[in-house]
C-alpha cells in the first residue's frame, strides 16, 4: 500500500498530507470526494472536532519598571547637600533635592522652569505656578490667572517662609522643578556633595505607574500598536491583564544592557494602577504573552488530521469515521496555533471522529 505523508502546518492554511493510516485516501483525480471506506479503510487512531477559541501568541521576558522615566537636571550650578533616596515617591511641595542647602521644590505643570518668574511677567508658566500655590494652601485672595503680580508675589513670600527661604517673592530656575505628577525616584545620578554644573544630572525619576518593558524582534512590529491587550505573569506568579503604551528607546530600559539593534522595546502598562506590581521583585523577569491573531468560537483538529486532496480542485480534507467505516469530508482550512488547525465545511459537524496518525 501507499504511505500517508505527515501534515506539516507552517502558517494558516499550509498543509501538506497526514498520516492516517494504511491506504491513500485522496481525490480520484478529478478533485471528487471518494465513497466511503471498508473497516479496513479506518484509520489506526482519531480525534475530536471541537468547537474552541484559537489564539496565535507570542511570550517573551520582560521587566517591572515605572513609566515615563526621564532625568531631572540640575538647572543651576551648586552642591548637593540632601537627595531624595532610590525608591521614594514624592508629591507637590517636597524638596527632590537640596543644593547649597536649599531645596529645590517638586511643583506639577506640563511647562518647564525656563525663567525666573517675577512681579510683571505674564505667561502660562506663571498660571501653572499660580495653581500650585493655590493647591498647596498658599492662594489667599490669589486669582489664578497668567499674570504675576502682587498677590502673586504675596503668595510666593508665604511660601516661601514655610520652606525657611528668604521671602524674595521671586522664584527662581534653580528653586523648583516642574513634573507632570507624583514622581518615583529611580536613581540618585548626584551624589552627596557633588559639585553640580548647570545642566547636571542630579535624579532619574518616574511616575508611580507600574509597567513591564520587553523585547520584541523587529518583525513583530505589528504587536506594538498602542492599546494591544496583553497578559503579563509577574515575578510572583500572578497573571494580570494589561495593554501596551508604545515603544520606547532602548537607552530608556532598565538596568540590564541595552536592546539589540533590531529590537523593538515595547512598553506595557498594567491594569490595576500603582498597586498592580505591589509586593514585587523588581528585579526577577515578568513574562509577557502578545496575541497576534484569535478566532473565536471555530472549529479545530490536530493540523496532521488535514488530508491534501489530489486533483484539479485540490484542497484539502478530513477522514470522518462513522462506526466501521470512513469517509473523506472537503474542508476549508483556516488559523494554525499550537498545533491545531481551524476547519469548516458544510459535512463537518463538532463532535465528529476524523483519523489522525497513530500516537
Amino acid at each position: 500500500m501507499k504511505r500517508r505523508t505527515t501534515l506539516l502546518a507552517l502558517g494558516a492554511a499550509t498543509v501538506a498530507a497526514a498520516v492516517t493510516g494504511g491506504a491513500l485516501l485522496l481525490g480520484d483525480g478529478h478533485g471528487r470526494t471518494p465513497p466511503a471506506g471498508k473497516a479496513g479503510d479506518l484509520p489506526p487512531a482519531t480525534a475530536t472536532v471541537v468547537r474552541t477559541d484559537l489564539v496565535r501568541s507570542k511570550t517573551v521576558d520582560g521587566r517591572l519598571d515605572f513609566a515615563q522615566r526621564r532625568v531631572v537636571k540640575s538647572a543651576v550650578e551648586g552642591t548637593v547637600t540632601v537627595a531624595a533616596p532610590e525608591g521614594r515617591t514624592l508629591s507637590r511641595g517636597e524638596a527632590l533635592y537640596e543644593l547649597n542647602d536649599k531645596p529645590v521644590t517638586l511643583l506639577y505643570g506640563p511647562v518647564p522652569m525656563f525663567r525666573e518668574m517675577k512681579a510683571g511677567d505674564r505667561g502660562s508658566d506663571v498660571l501653572q505656578l499660580e495653581r500650585n500655590l493655590r493647591d498647596l494652601g498658599y492662594g489667599q485672595g490669589l486669582y489664578v490667572d497668567t499674570r504675576y503680580d502682587e498677590d502673586t508675589e504675596a503668595a510666593v513670600e508665604r511660601w516661601q517662609k514655610s520652606l525657611r527661604r528668604d521671602p524674595t517673592g521671586r522664584v527662581g530656575r534653580g528653586d523648583v522643578v516642574f513634573q507632570p505628577g507624583r514622581v518615583k525616584v529611580v536613581s540618585a545620578d548626584a551624589a552627596l556633595a557633588d559639585q553640580i554644573a548647570p545642566g547636571g544630572p542630579v535624579l532619574t525619576v518616574a511616575s508611580t505607574r507600574p509597567v513591564v518593558r520587553a523585547r520584541l524582534d523587529r518583525d513583530d512590529g505589528a504587536l506594538t500598536a498602542p492599546g494591544t491587550k496583553v497578559e503579563v505573569t509577574l515575578p510572583g506568579g500572578r497573571t494580570v491583564p494589561a495593554r501596551v503604551a508604545g515603544t520606547v528607546r532602548p537607552e530608556e530600559t532598565s538596568a540590564g544592557g541595552g536592546a539589540a539593534e533590531d529590537d523593538i522595546v515595547v512598553e506595557v502598562v498594567l491594569d490595576g494602577g500603582v498597586d498592580a506590581a505591589s509586593g514585587e521583585d523588581p528585579e526577577a523577569p515578568a513574562s509577557v504573552r502578545f496575541v497576534s491573531e484569535a478566532r473565536r468560537g471555530v472549529l479545530v483538529v490536530p493540523v496532521e488530521a488535514v488530508v491534501a486532496l489530489r486533483g484539479e480542485n485540490g484542497g484539502y480534507g478530513l477522514q470522518v469515521v462513522r462506526g466501521t467505516t470512513s469517509a473523506m469530508v472537503r474542508v476549508e482550512t483556516g488559523m494554525t496555533a499550537d498545533g491545531r488547525i481551524e476547519v469548516s465545511g458544510p459535512d463537518l459537524r463538532e463532535g465528529a471522529k476524523v483519523g489522525v496518525a497513530a500516537p
